[in-house]
C-alpha cells in the first residue's frame, strides 16, 4: 500500500520504478489529490485505557507485546528503583552501550531518547524543507513537522535539497515491510536529489531481516522504539541510530537528563536479552497467522503483514460493531482516521486466548446484524 509516481504497494510488497500515481488498498482506488487530503488529517493513537481503570480492557487498538513487559525488564525497573533519587547520567553511556549492543552498531552512533516520539521530533528539526511521507502511515511524522514549521507532502518520487523523505518500516497500519535492498535503493535517489532518508523502525523486531541500521550513513538516518516489542509505553525508551555527525547534532539540542533511571537500566541489559526478543517474534509469527485465518473465516480480507497487528477489511461498516465491542471491554482501532474505510480496523495480535475471544465476540455481533 503506497502512494507515489514510483513507489506503491501491490500484494503487501513495495514496487519500485512504477508509475502509478493513486493509492491501493484492499481494491479500494483513490487519487493523489484524496491522498494528500488524508495526509493533513489528524490521526487518533490506540491504547486510551484510561477511560476508567486500564485493567478493565482487553486492548486490541494498542499494537503492544500481549503478555506485557518480560520478567527480565520488570526485574530491570525494580533494580532502577534505587537510583531514581540521583540525576541520571546527562551522558547516558550505559543505555547507549545497551542500545548500540542491541543495533549492531558502534555507540557513537546511538542516541537514547525518551520514547519513538522523542527521536522522531529531534530528527525532524535537522532540516527545514518539507516532510515528505507515504499514506496511510503514522501520524507523528505530519504532525512534527508542523510543530516545526516544516510543510508536509506526499513523497512522489522527487524531493529537492533540504527534503526529508520519512516512512516506517514496517509500515503503520498496513503492516508491509519494505526490503533492505529496496530501502537503500530509495535511500540513493533520495540522496541524489538533495534529501534525507529517515526510517522509523519500531516494529522491525518482528522482521528484522528488513532493518537498516547497520548501514547508517550520511542522509540515512533510524529511529526506534522498544514500547511495542517490551511492552513499556510508560516508560518511554526510543533512539536515534545515525551517523556520528548527526548524533553529535541532535546531541547539543537535547534536554539534559532526558532518560529516567528505569529506561536507563532497560536499555543496559537489553543485550543479554536479544535471543527472547527473537523468540517473541517467532511466537508472534505463529499467532498472527492462526488470527490471519480466524478473520478470513468471518469474510474479512487481510492485508499481509510482518509485524504485530493486522489490518481486517469486513466489507461493511464497522462502526457499530467498534462501539459494540468497546461496550463489552475490547478495544479496536478504526481507521477512516487514517483515511481509510470505515470497513477496515486494525488489530494487534495478542495471546490466542484473547485473539478467540475476540473472534467470539466479532461471530456474534456481526451473525445477529
Amino acid at each position: 500500500m503506497f502512494v507515489g509516481s514510483t513507489l506503491f504497494w501491490v500484494r503487501g510488497r513495495c514496487v519500485v520504478g512504477v508509475g502509478e500515481r493513486h493509492l491501493r488498498c484492499f481494491g479500494i482506488l483513490l487519487s493523489r489529490e484524496d491522498a494528500v487530503l488524508f495526509g493533513g488529517m489528524i490521526m487518533i493513537h490506540g491504547g486510551n485505557v484510561w477511560e476508567g481503570e486500564p485493567t478493565r480492557w482487553l486492548d486490541f487498538s494498542a499494537n503492544l507485546r500481549p503478555e506485557g513487559p518480560p520478567d527480565w525488564v520488570v526485574e530491570a525497573m525494580q533494580a532502577a528503583l534505587t537510583d531514581v533519587r540521583y540525576y541520571p547520567d546527562r551522558a547516558m553511556k550505559r543505555a547507549r552501550r545497551g542500545l548500540a549492543a542491541y543495533a549492531g552498531t558502534p555507540e557513537e552512533y546511538i542516541l537514547p531518547t525518551a520514547g519513538g516520539a522523542a527521536a522522531i521530533d529531534m530528527v525532524l528539526q535537522q532540516r527545514k524543507g518539507r516532510v515528505l511521507t507515504f499514506q496511510p502511515t503514522f501520524c507523528e511524522y505530519a504532525e512534527r513537522a508542523a510543530v516545526h514549521g516544516r510543510p508536509h507532502g506526499i513523497w512522489q518520487g522527487e524531493c529537492v535539497p533540504g527534503d526529508t523523505v520519512f516512512l516506517a518500516n514496517p509500515n503503520n497500519p498496513t503492516g508491509t515491510a519494505i526490503t533492505r535492498n529496496e530501502l537503500l535503493t530509495i535511500h540513493q535517489r533520495v540522496t541524489a536529489q538533495g534529501g534525507e532518508l529517515i526510517v522509523d523502525e519500531a516494529f522491525i523486531d518482528f522482521c528484522p531481516e528488513h532493518g537498516v541500521s547497520k548501514d547508517v550513513q550520511t542522509n540515512l538516518t533510524v529511529v526506534g522504539s522498544m514500547t511495542k516489542t517490551l511492552c513499556i509505553p510508560g516508560v518511554r525508551l526510543g533512539y536515534v541510530c545515525a551517523a556520528p555527525d548527526v548524533i553529535a547534532a541532535l546531541e547539543k539540542r537535547m534536554l539534559p537528563w532526558s532518560l529516567c533511571a528505569l529506561a536507563t537500566e532497560i536499555a543496559a541489559r537489553l543485550p543479554y536479552h536479544l535471543d527472547e526478543i527473537r523468540q517473541d517474534a517467532a511466537v508472534n509469527r505463529v499467532r498472527r497467522e492462526r488470527f490471519k485465518k480466524q478473520l478470513s473465516s468471518l469474510g474479512a480480507e487481510i492485508q499481509p503483514s510482518e509485524a504485530n497487528f493486522l489490518l481486517a477489511d469486513f466489507k461493511q461498516d464497522m462502526t457499530d460493531v467498534a462501539r459494540v465491542l468497546k461496550e463489552r471491554g475490547i478495544l479496536v482501532r478504526t481507521c477512516n482516521a487514517f483515511g481509510l474505510p470505515g470497513s477496515i480496523l486494525r488489530l494487534a495480535v495478542k495471546t490466542e486466548e484473547q485473539n478467540n475471544r475476540l473472534i467470539h465476540e466479532l461471530e456474534a455481533i456481526l451473525y445477529a446484524r
